[in-house]
């Protein structure tokens, strides 16, 4: 017996309609019947995972633990300082470390189409696992906000702010979009005047963990702002912001 052509399965899955040639095969079928039940089941799944149910990258010193257990060198995390501007910036690390994302499954690219579509990024919310020990969770989330595009941009953002017990604070940011052509992103927070701010660090990719300084006040610094920066040497802000929203403190 020829069976439903599996991309077609993941569709129906998806609550597409399909001809009635496949319902007739799909009411005598049960492999076909039971494989709809199965993708179904991801996508119910899919669809009421939040941003909150994410875990989130490692804080610095785990990357550099990693680095110096594997003899690696200009791998980790940097701590180039910049100087202040007349803006009274604030100098952080230029902390981007890599994330890691694996979803595996009996049929990769349907379980991924399913996922995809239904709402969940391959990998969880953000593709960033907390690479922590074993039964070690993310520090919970203090604060976040979705940050939409300036003029000119087509990008969207996701921040979380976590919080772990001794009061460290890590900014995770998954952007999407917002290709630049030679200049770097840099992430920023912004006063609500927007006369004061404070460099975060560089967006390597897609997504990063940046450490929040201990003594900011995320009441006042709430807008997170991700920003296209030409190589020319220059500390301060470009002025050509991407993405911009504010924190939900």
């Amino acid at each position: 017996m020829e069976h439903v052509d599996p991309d077609v399965l993941a569709l129906i899955s998806l609550g597409e309609d399909v001809d009635d040639t496949t319902r007739d095969h799909l009411a005598r079928c049960e492999r076909c019947t039971a494989e709809v039940a199965e993708l179904a089941a991801v996508v119910a799944t899919a669809r009421t995972v939040t941003p909150a149910d994410a875990p989130t990258q490692p804080p610095a010193h785990v990357w550099d633990a990693i680095t110096a257990e594997l003899g690696l060198t200009g791998a980790g995390p940097s701590s180039t300082p910049i100087s202040p501007t007349p803006a009274e910036r604030t100098t952080v690390e230029r902390a981007p470390s890599p994330s890691q994302a694996a979803a595996p499954a009996r049929r990769p690219a349907l379980w991924a189409l399913a996922a995809a579509v239904g709402g969940l990024a391959v990998g969880g919310v953000g593709g960033a696992w907390w690479a922590g020990t074993a039964g070690e969770t993310a520090p919970p989330v203090v604060a976040q906000a979705e940050l939409e595009p300036l003029p000119g941009w087509d990008a969207t953002a996701q921040a979380r702010v976590h919080e772990a017990d001794d009061g460290t604070r890590e900014l995770v940011l998954v952007l999407e979009g917002g290709e630049t052509d030679g200049a770097f992103r840099e992430v920023w927070l912004i006063d609500r005047d927007v006369t004061r701010l404070v460099s975060l660090g560089i967006l390597e990719g897609s997504e990063g963990s940046f450490t929040v300084p201990t003594d900011l006040d995320l009441s006042d610094f709430a807008v997170v702002d991700v920003s296209a920066e030409p190589p020319d040497g220059d500390p301060a802000h470009s002025g050509d912001s991407i993405v911009r929203g504010l924190l939900d403190t």
